[in-house]
């Protein structure tokens, strides 16, 4: 079998936390990128065997069961380049870290085919994997739209395959900045959680009771700063659920400052420079997938969420009357 582009086959060892789980199920939690039906295309097309031998999307797994995977050539159309502005924090043959902008959605969806960040690597990068599909060159993982800060980009598909893994093996230290209103009641924290897709606005997470497509949610968080109606945070998620961050300080009572989507957005007599959510994607550390050290990667704070932490501070101009 051969991967799209004449990269190598995927090879997977599921580990214990994957026992019993079906096949399709377990893939889609692996390559978060491919939809549950493009695994079940792939499978039914004899693209993936386990142990050697060709298996059904509802085959449940064992520990140490080995998955050999490829997947169909890709039928959608592929990301046109464009000579966007990117910020390169780190770079070599294997890998690149870059800081993403605010009001750059990471791939095409939603009516946005234009002005993404797979565009702008397509662009500076003559290589990048072809895991996460066409639509995704590179991506090994995401940022929301209005989040800025550290992405990691993986050059071809061995590298993909390694840094997913630490990924989806919570091996990847991550921590955000953010800007709250109120002030949480503790100087630090753990929120643990579940959390699922709301089921009247379909763009929204939430918490729910455990059980049925509930995901367990774990952030520990510490108060860096605290102002006269803001705090200011340094977030540490253990899990990577969708909105995970947003909706949990939403959950305490103190949602991201200017967060449309988790009632961020309040008057209150303040006029500062932030305009989209008061989230940053800090630092990222996680082990080389080709030279096996630990490498760590910092992207400075964006002028407007800078700005924002000056006028709130003592004799700073952000409080109004």
């Amino acid at each position: 079998m051969s991967q799209p582009g004449g990269g190598s086959p995927i090879r997977v060892t599921v580990e214990a936390r994957a026992h019993g789980w079906r096949l399709d199920h377990y893939l889609v939690r692996l390559y978060p990128n491919f939809s549950r039906a493009r695994f079940q295309a792939s499978i039914a097309a004899e693209a993936v065997t386990v142990n050697g031998l060709f298996a059904k999307s509802s085959r449940r797994l064992r520990v140490n069961d080995v998955i050999e995977l490829s997947l169909p050539e890709e039928s959608e159309p592929r990301v046109e380049a464009e000579e966007l502005p990117l910020t390169v924090l780190y770079e070599d043959e294997h890998l690149v870290a870059i800081d993403k902008s605010a009001d750059m959605i990471v791939h095409p969806g939603r009516g946005q085919s234009r002005g993404t960040l797979v565009a702008a690597l397509q662009f500076h990068f003559d290589s990048l994997s072809d895991v996460g599909g066409a639509l995704r060159p590179g991506i090994v993982h995401r940022l929301d739209r209005d989040t800025t800060g550290v992405m990691v980009v993986a050059k071809n598909n061995q590298v993909h395959h390694k840094l997913s893994r630490q990924f989806e093996l919570r091996e990847v230290t991550k921590r955000y900045h953010a800007i709250c209103w109120g002030s949480p009641e503790l100087d630090s924290d753990y929120i643990e959680t579940h959390l699922a897709a709301s089921r009247r606005n379909r763009e929204k997470m939430k918490v729910v009771p455990e059980g049925g497509k509930a995901r367990h949610a774990e952030t520990f968080y510490e108060v860096l700063e605290r102002f006269e109606r803001t705090s200011y945070l340094r977030l540490s998620p253990r899990t990577g659920r969708t909105h995970q961050l947003r909706v949990h300080l939403s959950y305490l009572g103190h949602p991201v400052l200017a967060d449309r989507l988790y009632g961020g957005v309040r008057s209150e007599g303040l006029e500062l420079p932030i305009r989209r959510q008061a989230l940053h994607a800090r630092s990222l550390e996680l082990t080389h997938p080709v030279t096996g050290r630990s490498i760590r990667f910092e992207a400075p704070l964006p002028d407007d969420f800078r700005q924002t932490l000056e006028c709130l501070r003592p004799g700073g101009t952000g409080v109004g009357s």
